[in-house]
């Protein structure tokens, strides 16, 4: 089992640097497949109202034998929930699907800027957090207008802020927007999710240098640009060379590189968080 290191949140509370996507995670093969994830040493574990998976990720913790406090769970709120009652009722239904009596990590899943309720939502975790339900709370797919709002509304910093990050859209814009209000990030489709990125000759030259795959180069320019990748892997082999990404450094030059490989339409799935309606 390799043991992860850890970055320290603008709360005060630790989570691991890479974690587990459990997106088309679910039943009882899901939790079998994060059982073995948890066995290769994930301790921070991602899943979302929307995934459908926050029961396995629950059974899963339960079935390891591993105490709670030594995870970190994170779970999403969806777009249909944005108003505040309906918000903390969801929190409350989303701890009882997992069979946790809190979470580390709760997020607003999109910001859904044509509905302009996220404020209304960003409250209710404020909320949720002071009664205790969650630890830390953040959003996801928040951009700088996103950001500024919420924060001017309330006064309250989100601890994370999940995006799309990935070698043909690295956001190194938004990368400087999170740094300069303490807020860490975290990457969601860090590989890209099947592109063509893990087939770049830069990115195979590199990885022929570390002895990696061209997965691990990847995850890791990810880490080293101060990110959390949450990767998400069903088998046993993937899971464990994901994790593997800590005994070895790129140098700025081949991160810059791999940053350079930026395309302008680079989105997997052309999700913009000013355009894109949440599947609810």
């Amino acid at each position: 089992m390799i043991e992860q290191e850890k970055y320290t949140l603008n709360d005060g509370h630790l989570i691991p640097k890479i974690g587990l996507g459990t997106f088309q995670i679910r039943g009882y093969e899901g939790v079998e497949q994060i059982l073995t994830a948890i066995q290769s040493g994930y301790r921070l574990l991602d899943t979302s109202t929307n995934y459908d998976s926050e029961g396995a990720v629950g059974e899963a913790i339960r079935r390891s034998g591993i105490p709670r406090s030594n995870f970190f769970v994170t779970t999403k709120l969806p777009g249909k929930y944005h108003h505040f009652e309906d918000a903390l009722k969801m929190i409350e239904e989303s701890l009882l699907r997992t069979g946790l009596s809190y979470f580390d990590l709760y997020l607003i899943h999109w910001p859904l800027p044509k509905r302009d309720n996220y404020v209304e939502a960003w409250k209710a975790l404020i909320a949720a957090k002071k009664r205790g339900l969650v630890r830390s709370i953040g959003v996801s797919n928040f951009e700088e207008d996103h950001l500024d709002k919420i924060i001017q509304e309330t006064g309250v910093i989100p601890a994370i802020n999940q995006n799309e990050i990935h070698p043909y859209w690295p956001q190194e814009k938004l990368l400087k927007i999170n740094k300069k209000y303490g807020i860490l990030t975290e990457a969601w489709s860090p590989l890209g999710r099947g592109s063509k990125e893990l087939e770049e000759s830069l990115i195979q030259n590199i990885a022929q240098k570390y002895g990696k795959d061209t997965g691990q180069i990847i995850l890791r320019w990810q880490v080293e640009r101060g990110i959390i990748p949450i990767v998400k892997a069903t088998s046993p082999e993937h899971q464990r060379r994901n994790i593997d990404i800590f005994d070895f450094s790129l140098s700025s030059e081949e991160i810059n590189k791999i940053t350079a490989l930026k395309q302008e339409n680079g989105r997997v799935d052309n999700q913009d968080p000013n355009e894109y309606e949440e599947f609810v």
